[in-house]
């Protein structure tokens, strides 16, 4: 066990062990906040003013009934959830690298107010001859009180040693 930049605890594994995790959910985030300033700073960073996330008014006759998160806010919330799960790190790594995602779908808008976490789950592990170490996630951001997950997303995540 070791202490990342944040001085947080995070549970170091070697590769046998991260492999007889596959098929089971590593790690579950903290709660983050999506208020109404979060999307705003999002909107003004991405430039999409869309009424539906800006304006609280005008949103109330749309079909959510209030203003929501934009999708590509919730996903980038990603890293930090991620951060935040203490889900185990392979021993030695120096680094590690977002390789990308398979699959990626916004299954439920996430109203401003709500509350988000993530739940990970390791769905497979590959080593490459170089010594990286490809881990795939299965990513879902819960919306605290509903059923329905906000989104869904096969992640990839690339571990340098």
């Amino acid at each position: 066990m070791t202490k990342d930049k944040r001085g947080e605890r995070k549970i170091m594994c070697t590769l046998d062990e991260l492999r007889s995790m596959v098929g089971q959910e590593v790690g579950v985030s903290d709660w983050y906040l999506i208020d109404q300033d979060m999307v705003n700073r999002f909107a003004d960073l991405t430039d999409d003013h869309q009424f539906h996330h800006v304006d609280p008014e005008r949103a109330r006759d749309s079909p959510f009934g209030t203003t929501i998160a934009h999708g590509m806010l919730t996903l980038s919330l990603l890293r930090s959830m991620y951060e935040s799960s203490k889900a185990p790190v392979l021993d030695g790594t120096s680094m590690a690298v977002s390789y990308g995602a398979n699959r990626l779908r916004f299954t439920a808008p996430v109203p401003t107010g709500s509350r988000v976490r993530g739940h990970f789950t390791l769905a497979d592990l590959n080593e490459g001859d170089d010594g990286r170490v490809l881990q795939t996630f299965t990513f879902t951001v819960e919306i605290e009180g509903q059923s329905r997950p906000a989104l869904i997303a096969e992640w990839l995540i690339q571990f340098v040693r």
